[in-house]
């Protein structure tokens, strides 16, 4: 009579042990593959957050402009430059956005439209009412006082609980 170590199989019998030898592995990987699935997903979903905030921010700074234009130093021409560069450089920025939503992210590429098309219109003609003002030479002139016609810059108030 032979004996057999605690857990090895006679001829075709097949144990516990060796199930669990070649299930923990499986679960294993599927456990970790699940995970980088998640983690990946997540990575991706922070990254379209961000980049919906800087389209979102590009509008905003766009829609910023005529107030830097009419709160400029002086009216020379490296200010004008630079003021114009900003400006081109926002409506860039817009574009790629757009371009972008375009392909990444088509059922906001609309609205994101709408708000670009909406906020040039509005900040194009506010522009050119800064450029045609003086250019602000005290503190006191810093105060604007009214906003742009057409601006509704209305900001909800934040949580209580935040």
């Amino acid at each position: 009579m032979e004996v057999f170590a605690a857990g090895q199989a006679t001829g075709d019998e097949w144990t516990w042990a060796e199930t669990a030898a070649l299930i923990v592995p499986r679960i294993a990987l599927f456990g970790a593959f699940l995970t980088y699935a998640l983690n990946q997903r997540a990575v991706r979903r922070e990254r379209r957050a961000k980049t919906f905030a800087e389209a979102l921010r590009a509008v905003e700074e766009y829609l910023e402009m005529p107030y830097r234009i009419r709160r400029r130093p002086e009216s020379s021409s490296a200010t004008r430059q630079q003021l114009t560069d900003k400006v081109s450089s926002l409506l860039a920025r817009m574009a790629f956005h757009q371009a972008w939503l375009q392909i990444e992210a088509t059922t906001v590429a609309g609205p994101y439209a709408t708000l670009v098309a909406t906020a040039r219109a509005e900040a194009g003609a506010q522009m050119s009412l800064a450029w045609q003002q003086p250019p602000i030479t005290t503190d006191s002139g810093m105060n604007l006082g009214i906003p742009y016609p057409g601006t509704d810059r209305t900001r909800p108030e934040p949580h209580a609980s935040m």
